[in-house]
């Protein structure tokens, strides 16, 4: 809600641009640090700016920005090989090459991220607040993923996995995860699928989880997000999501 001062309704900048589908609230605070954003011609890096929404002029690298942009959900089938950003300095192929360019000009950007090498199920929005929310530690959103891993995991293995594991994240520390659902769906001599549920969404964490119990993963697809599937959305493909399963995104999410 936009707060009063002097009797001119203002908005914090950052507010501002996340309401208006340009980012997430932290990516806007970083827009605005990195000097992209200007408010009346003027360049704005001051984090707790203020703005009149109805009379200033707000542009991100010089496109003007309106709070009537036009708010989209997203659901796309990553394939192996595109990484999940708006855009890669060392010039790979990202998820938003896989959609017209309509939906690229409202600035939809990646909920979360698939590392490069996993496919499967991922959210676009550009709802700062949704992506926000879905992301927020205090959400719980159940992630299903199918993985292919070396060799074939004892009983031991699966029940660490369902008790938690100490993992090795990139600064070096150790995380014990929460404890995910398992099972097998296929052996083979050398290798086989698994099915595992978690909660969490730290960085590699499936691949992590695995390596840590002796079985790294050959291959990695996430199959579902809360209670969304991939029926019917073929590799590289796209679809809107429907407003009831925005609503029951935000439900399932809910602590």
């Amino acid at each position: 809600m936009s707060e009063q001062n002097n009797g001119v309704s203002e908005e914090r900048l950052a507010r501002f641009l996340a309401h208006a589908g340009v980012a997430s609230r932290r990516h806007a605070e970083e827009l605005i640090s990195a000097g992209r954003v200007e408010v009346n011609g003027v360049t704005v890096t001051q984090q707790g700016s203020r703005i009149n929404p109805e009379s200033d002029q707000v542009r991100v690298d010089g496109k003007l920005i309106t709070s009537g942009t036009k708010q989209v959900y997203l659901l796309l089938h990553k394939p192996a090989g595109y990484v999940s950003t708006a855009s890669d300095p060392e010039g790979r192929p990202t998820v938003l090459d896989l959609l017209p360019a309509e939906l690229r000009q409202l600035r939809v950007y990646p909920v979360g991220r698939l590392d490069r090498d996993t496919s499967g199920l991922l959210l676009l929005t550009n709802d700062g607040q949704f992506a926000l929310r879905l992301s927020h530690p205090r959400y719980s959103m159940e992630k299903h993923y199918e993985a292919r891993v070396q060799g074939c995991p004892d009983g031991r293995a699966l029940a660490a996995l369902e008790q938690g594991v100490d993992i090795v994240e990139d600064d070096g520390g150790r995380h014990h995860t929460s404890p995910a659902r398992v099972r097998i769906l296929k052996r083979n001599e050398q290798d086989s699928w698994l099915a595992l549920t978690i909660h969490e969404g730290r960085k590699r964490q499936v691949r992590r989880m695995l390596q840590a119990v002796g079985y790294p993963v050959l291959q990695l697809s996430r199959v579902g997000v809360g209670p969304l599937t991939l029926n019917n959305v073929p590799t590289g493909k796209w679809r809107y999501l429907t407003d009831a399963e925005v609503q029951h995104l935000l439900q399932a999410g809910e602590a």
